[in-house]
């Protein structure tokens, strides 16, 4: 089904559920976005309340001064820009309000004013506005502004949505069955004691298969201390028991009451900060300090900017959401096909180009639209963009600065489940020059619900309690991405060095990882980058000095199943976490008596990197 997502009601609407023909979110409203001409900028009044006050506490510095905190409405002083007589005129005849989208224009300009230098290609946020009123007719609106004096051109945005399925079919396993949903069989009695998880979380673990996430938790900082995370998107069950005390609270907007929205997010800040409490599920960064920003009310671009006013540099901004994109005329759909980044509206480039600029590390998710963000589609300016919008796809346009992630297949075999080849692009994931990294995009265990019912991992009448093995999507691949960042901004600081800022952190994802694989259909130049891995990321920026010895004995741990091996070298064990079969061979066959050597090449806190069996000599 696909729909204008106008007054007839948005795609979804009949609520088709998860084992359907697809299924959808409630959807948060459209936006009408007026770009003014310089002159009018300024113009209109001031937003009513933003929601920005921040609840709770623990959050990092603001950046830059005051940011976009609101003002109480006041009248124009002289001399301040107003709107032309016109677009007076009509806004009162059509009983609309226009409204800066950012804030008044001394704010903004303030706010501007103090970026870093690097800063300087931050569009201008003052010549943005937004219509409040009319809702059923805002395309005819558009149109009838774009004309008016003093305004450059109007454009609709459609509603932000969750960049997540599961994705009524579309997903299929290698013998061409459609990938089941739920595993009723695993579903925890309602009452009994809640289990631990973490098992099922294989993200967590070692590299290629997960990002390393359990090593890093060994390093200091690398829990994420130091470290704040927003995530910017819709509703929250912010009362969960793997969230609770964890997160600060709301800093813009007002959360909607839909269900599937609040499975939603609780989903994604489960995978940044579950409790190491001993039961549910764990968190990558479980001493990183949690926030969220809601959409609704103000709009993505204001929820952006609102929560990068609450961030110091070297924080983690995420953005977990897609919205339909020009493919199919911006309707929704329930499979999400033509869905896209947020960051080709222009409003929202400008946001998260602010963030950027301010030192906020901005992950955001792909979009589950099944789309080449290369295709020229994307290069060509709609109709009601600004002429000075470019592709930010473009590698040769002006970047928005933020890391884009795409979603890759868990190893085959999780949770008895087979999407293709580890690391292949999933069939729904955006893909294209643009995408910085992947992350797992099927079977990712987490905090809260299924869609929009209780968790099929665990479910019962206790929402805090939910849980779920079927967490999918470009969301919780940018969720994992993001909660890998601030680990490692986390060991950064902790450590007294300055946290990296987004570029430097873009251009390491890209250099460093498990590489993606082929799938039938879906070669590696479907491009959506490495998995990354934590352990080489820190590796490549301090390099660890190695020492070379001579192995007197080893042990292996080949019971009950093969593990660790550890080599006795220079007084002391050193161990080889996770050696090659071909390696675990040749180390018991130079050891059984064959007249050979084992050179080994350790770190200074005692892990192998390096083996080779030689003859003697």
């Amino acid at each position: 089904m696909r729909d204008s997502l106008g007054a007839a009601g948005p795609a979804g609407a009949q609520d088709p559920g998860p084992e359907g023909a697809g299924f959808a979110y409630h959807p948060v409203e459209r936006e009408l976005i007026v770009v003014a001409l310089p002159e009018l900028a300024g113009s209109g009044s001031e937003p009513a309340g933003s929601g920005s006050g921040f609840t709770g506490s623990g959050l990092g510095p603001t950046v830059g001064g005051p940011g976009f905190t609101e003002e109480p409405k006041r009248p124009k002083e002289p001399g301040e820009p107003q709107g032309s007589p016109a677009l007076d005129m009509f806004l009162m005849d059509q009983q609309l309000a226009l409204e800066p989208l950012f804030g008044s224009e001394a704010r903004v300009r303030e706010a501007l004013a103090l970026l870093p230098r690097h800063g300087a290609d931050v569009p201008d946020l003052t010549l943005f506005h937004r219509v409040r009123g009319g809702e059923d007719r805002l395309e005819e609106l558009a149109c009838r502004l774009a004309g008016l004096p003093g305004i450059e051109t109007a454009y609709v945005k459609p509603s932000a949505l969750p960049a997540t399925g599961p994705f009524g079919g579309r997903e299929e396993d290698d013998d061409g069955r459609s990938d089941e949903r739920a595993d009723e069989g695993r579903r925890e009695k309602e009452g009994a004691a809640t289990p631990d998880y973490s098992g099922r979380q294989g993200y967590l673990g070692p590299a290629p298969e997960g990002v390393d996430a359990a090593w890093a938790w060994l390093q200091a900082g690398g829990s994420g201390e130091g470290v704040s995370i927003v995530d910017v998107e819709a509703a929250w069950q912010l009362g969960h028991r793997d969230l609770g005390p964890k997160v600060a609270g709301l800093v813009a907007g007002t959360p909607v009451e839909d269900l599937a929205w609040r499975n939603h997010g609780t989903g994604v800040l489960g995978v940044l900060g579950g409790s190491r409490s001993g039961s549910g599920t764990l968190g990558i960064v479980p001493e990183a300090v949690l926030a969220v920003a809601s959409i609704h009310g103000i709009g993505t671009a204001r929820a952006i900017t609102c929560a990068a006013d609450r961030l110091g540099a070297g924080d983690i901004l995420l953005v977990p959401l897609h919205r339909p994109g020009p493919r199919f005329g911006y309707a929704a759909d329930d499979d999400q096909r033509g869905h896209i980044p947020l960051e080709w509206w222009p409003d929202d480039f400008a946001a998260v180009r602010y963030a950027t600029a301010r030192g906020v590390v901005v992950v955001e998710a792909a979009g589950n639209g099944a789309e080449s963000l290369d295709d020229a589609l994307y290069a060509s300016r709609p109709d009601g963009f600004p002429t000075w919008w470019r592709n930010p796809f473009d590698p040769a346009a002006p970047p928005s600065g933020a890391i884009m992630v795409g979603a890759g297949a868990p190893p085959p075999g999780t949770h008895g489940r087979d999407h293709g080849p580890d690391r292949s692009r999933l069939g729904f994931s955006n893909f294209g020059t643009r995408v910085d990294a992947q992350g797992w995009g099927h079977e990712v265990t987490t905090a809260g619900g299924f869609w929009n019912r209780p968790g099929e991992l665990q479910g019962g009448q206790a929402e805090d309690a939910w849980y779920t093995d079927a967490f999918s999507g470009t969301s919780p691949a940018a969720a994992q991405v993001a909660g890998i960042l601030a680990s490692l901004q986390g060991m950064l600081r902790t450590a007294g060095l300055a946290p990296l800022a987004p570029g430097p952190l873009r251009a390491l994802l890209r250099r460093t990882g498990s590489p993606q694989r082929e799938a039938p259909g879906r070669p590696p130049s479907q491009h959506i980058g490495t998995r990354p891995d934590l352990r080489a990321i820190v590796s490549h920026l301090v390099p660890r000095r190695t020492t070379e010895g001579l192995a007197e004995r080893f042990r292996d741990d080949l019971l009950p199943a093969p593990g660790q091996l550890a080599l006795y070298v220079d007084g002391s064990w050193r161990t080889l976490p996770a050696p090659e079969p071909q390696i675990r061979l040749a180390i018991h066959t130079a050891f059984a008596g064959a007249g050979h050597v084992v050179r080994v090449r350790y770190t200074d806190e005692g892990e192998v990197v390096g083996v080779r069996v030689t003859g003697e000599g």
